[in-house]
């Protein structure tokens, strides 16, 4: 059985259409990852699968089940608007929001996650004294501590430092060694392609990508050179064979032209400038995202 499965699913506001036509499996036990630019439609597809916004057309079912009331105990929401009842304690919160799903006594459960989370001395603190990162630690804690099957967060990585987030990123591993299904949204590229099984991407409502990460690259080719150069990335302009240079400053990545000869790309380069490091490769996800999503694809589409 899959987690999520949804077929030819459309939504509309208005005359505006946020999701067309969209159809996506989600295997049970994966990390699943949605990305896109702000307004492709991410947001409104995950809400549509909690059943927060119903569908005009398609099918959308979730842990086998269509109707929403079999499956809504066994589904975890981390909505991307952050949101807690400031005046409550920690630990009485989230013994409520275990309860709310399951009615069962999830004390052990909270108390582990806190620990987990290093939020044990804040347990009896109102959640108005906690920091921005901290609170949101607690509102995944409240997301996930009545065990559910299939866990959906909406941009959990927003805000948190890297500190946090790696915590935060250890706890979402954690739950899928456990055989949870997750499915997050994500602006950070580097997180998709370190974190996700799946990567899936909307842009203007549609499906553009659908895959591993390698199967995603493939469709791409090895066409990107990195290079490492004495001196800044102006003595790459012009290169023969190279369709467009990205200057990251002590790192540029260069886009080879279909057909180029790499070694030639590398022997023009070491006649203009000292060569330290080159390297031949896939696109990162961060690129093909820019590809599809960035000025250079909105371009094509005034020419």
């Amino acid at each position: 059985m899959n987690a999520v499965e949804l077929n030819y699913v459309t939504k509309m506001f208005g005359a505006h259409t946020a999701v067309d036509d969209l159809s996506l499996v989600v295997p049970q036990g994966c990390v699943y990852g949605f990305i896109g630019p702000n307004g492709s439609g991410k947001t409104t597809t995950l809400r549509m699968i909690m059943r927060i916004l119903h569908a005009d057309t398609g099918q959308i079912i979730v842990l086998g089940e269509e109707r929403q009331e079999a499956y809504t105990d066994r589904v975890g929401y981390l909505p991307e608007e952050r949101g807690l009842y400031k005046k409550m304690k920690v630990r009485d919160l989230l013994r409520l929001y275990g309860q709310l799903k399951n009615g069962k006594n999830v004390n052990a459960e909270v108390d582990r996650w806190l620990e987990k989370l290093d939020l044990s001395d804040w347990g009896n603190k109102k959640i108005e004294t906690l920091s921005k990162g901290m609170s949101q630690k607690v509102q995944f804690i409240a997301t996930i501590v009545s065990r559910p099957e299939l866990v959906i967060l909406d941009e959990p990585f927003s805000g948190l430092d890297p500190v946090n987030a790696e915590v935060l990123k250890d706890a979402i591993l954690e739950l899928q060694s456990q055989g949870t299904t997750i499915i997050f949204s994500t602006h950070d590229m580097s997180v998709a392609e370190r974190m996700c099984d799946y990567i899936f991407m909307i842009f203007r409502g549609r499906k553009v990508l659908d895959g591993t990460l390698a199967d995603i690259q493939d469709t791409y080719g090895a066409d990107t050179v990195r290079v490492r150069i004495d001196g800044n990335g102006d003595v790459l302009n012009d290169l023969p064979g190279v369709e467009r240079v990205n200057n990251y400053g002590q790192l540029q990545e260069l886009r080879m032209s279909s057909g180029s000869d790499e070694q030639q790309i590398l022997a023009e380069i070491m006649s203009r400038t000292r060569v330290r490091h080159f390297e031949i490769a896939r696109p990162s996800l961060h690129d093909i995202f820019v590809r599809i999503a960035g000025p250079e694809a909105r371009e094509v589409d005034h020419a």
